[in-house]
């Protein structure tokens, strides 16, 4: 696998987000406080959590989506204070344009960078290539399979150069083989790219399979419990199957095993307070 730098790439520094709280009691609702990481270059970092532990509210604040209501987020250095094209976002649901073939999507991000047609084109084909499509390129989303459409999707992400690649649980959608597939791809993809990489998941043997550390969040608001290395030998033919690979994923089900219990709890909570709310 790649070795990462010592250079930190993206840097969240006591990053917290609240946002209105609903019904009359109104006040704040806590979705992170106090997340503190850094991602060194070209270093693929996964995070897990609990649900509503705020994994897709930290992507919308790195993607430059929202603005935090504490703390900041530097990359390359400098903050970051909305969209741009040094962020790369690969969602689960693909959104890709549908009027558009994949080649077409892939180049829509070298548009906004007054890249020339025919360099586009030439660009969209190589990546193609790379994420294993060479033949693709006129195909419309409808003539694809979810597994190709995420792989256009990674594509698109990665042709316009981001210094940084985030993906939102890019294949939670996808059936477990297709799935597995595509961990191994967006692998070989990492390796020949170097690009560093977030990638937030609720699965731990996908955490562990894919991440050189994985970053494990409580159950909200979101903190940062633990940075677990990942230390596989990755040269067997059987990863999953090794006894690392079941010793560290021990250790990260131990370490979620408690904020899920408690992001259940907070949960029946909340829909009982919703239910007794609309029965008055």
């Amino acid at each position: 696998m790649t070795t990462a730098t010592t250079q930190v790439k993206l840097s969240i520094s006591g990053v917290g987000k609240e946002f209105a709280a609903r019904g009359r009691s109104g006040g704040a609702l806590a979705a992170l406080r106090d997340v503190t990481l850094e991602l060194r270059t070209g270093e693929f970092l996964v995070l897990v959590g609990p649900s509503g532990s705020g994994k897709s509210t930290l992507l919308d604040l790195l993607g430059g989506l929202t603005a935090p209501s504490s703390g900041q987020i530097l990359l390359d250095g400098r903050p970051i204070t909305g969209p741009g094209l040094d962020r790369g976002v690969v969602f689960q649901q693909y959104a890709l344009l549908p009027w558009r073939t994949a080649r077409a999507n892939i180049e829509f991000g070298l548009e906004a960078k007054g890249i020339r047609r025919k360099q586009r084109r030439a660009v969209a084909d190589d990546y193609l290539e790379l994420v294993g499509l060479g033949g693709f390129g006129d195909r419309y989303p409808h003539e694809l399979s979810g597994g190709m459409k995420q792989r256009v999707a990674i594509a698109r992400s990665l042709a316009f150069d981001p210094e940084v690649l985030l993906m939102d649980e890019p294949f939670a959608a996808l059936d477990a083989q297709t799935r597995e597939s595509l961990q191994d791809e967006l692998l070989r993809i990492w390796q020949t790219t170097g690009k560093t990489i977030l990638f937030i998941t609720h699965g731990i043997d996908e955490a562990v399979y894919l991440g050189q550390r994985v970053a494990v969040l409580t159950s909200r608001p979101g903190r940062i419990k633990a940075v677990v290395d990942i230390d596989i030998d990755r040269d067997g033919d059987d990863i999953r199957s090794s006894e690392q690979f079941r010793r560290l994923r021990h250790e990260i089900w131990t370490l979620l095993q408690s904020e899920v219990t408690r992001a259940q709890g907070l949960e029946r909570v909340a829909i009982s307070a919703r239910t007794g709310a609309s029965g008055q």
